[in-house]
């Protein structure tokens, strides 16, 4: 049975862009949250964008050139602050425009798309940036709040069937097909909305990192809502 008082434990909440780089994670600290209350009209972006595909790119010249309302330039000089700040920290920010995600369909008993909780994982050392500006937002669930699906029993036993290999081959198996990087809510779980506007910086699986990295997971987008994320 998971405490109510677990939750949110891990996430600690910032009031500036300085403090959201500059904050360290420690302890059970792996997502450090600038929270904010947008000012403009993001859906006005949203929909003066034609969406042909599932997912597309949105480039800042693209964005410079869409006619906007003031309240819709107003959204969209938030957007252009927001990826030159990362920019400038060395990051490579990049804004979708999200109607859904493909989903994995090739092992239908354990996907391994972004809808599925999972953790980001980097040979070098980064952090994940992500924030949404219209739509559903992204959902963050403490570890003590998740396990890991490939150390429950039954899942494990269902993956070496599919594995077929030599038993030493089986862990890089796990790692080469990202089932490793996937967990589940543990029952009575809390997962956390980070709410719009929020830019979240989140802890990666990587050898320098001292703290364990930030379970989360995209949301279900609502028909016809599409998202404005960004991320990097």
């Amino acid at each position: 049975m998971i405490d109510v008082s677990d939750t949110g434990s891990q996430i600690h909440y910032v009031t500036n862009f300085q403090d959201l780089v500059g904050t360290p994670f420690h302890d059970e600290i792996n997502a450090i949250c600038w929270t904010r209350k947008l000012l403009g009209d993001f859906s006005e972006i949203v929909k003066k964008i034609e969406l042909n595909e599932n997912i597309a790119v949105i480039e800042a010249k693209e964005l410079l050139e869409l006619p906007l309302s003031e309240q819709g330039q107003l959204a969209r000089e938030i957007i252009l602050n927001d990826m030159k700040l990362l920019k400038d920290l060395g990051a490579s920010p990049i804004l979708n425009l999200i109607k859904y995600y493909e989903r994995d369909e090739n092992y239908p008993f354990f996907p391994t798309d972004v809808y599925s909780f999972h953790v980001d994982r980097s040979p070098l050392p980064i952090d994940t940036f992500l924030c949404t500006y219209y739509g559903e937002s992204s959902e963050l669930l403490p570890n003590a709040q998740a396990e890991q699906k490939v150390l429950v029993p039954e899942i494990r036993q269902e993956l070496k069937k599919r594995y077929q290999g030599e038993d030493e081959g089986f862990e890089l198996f796990l790692s080469d097909h990202f089932f490793d990087l996937h967990y589940r809510a543990k029952p009575k779980a809390y997962p956390i909305s980070v709410g719009l506007g929020t830019i979240c910086r989140l802890a990666v699986d990587h050898p320098e990192s001292k703290v364990l990295p930030c379970v989360h997971r995209a949301p279900k987008e609502k028909t016809g809502e599409n998202r404005l994320l960004l991320i990097c």
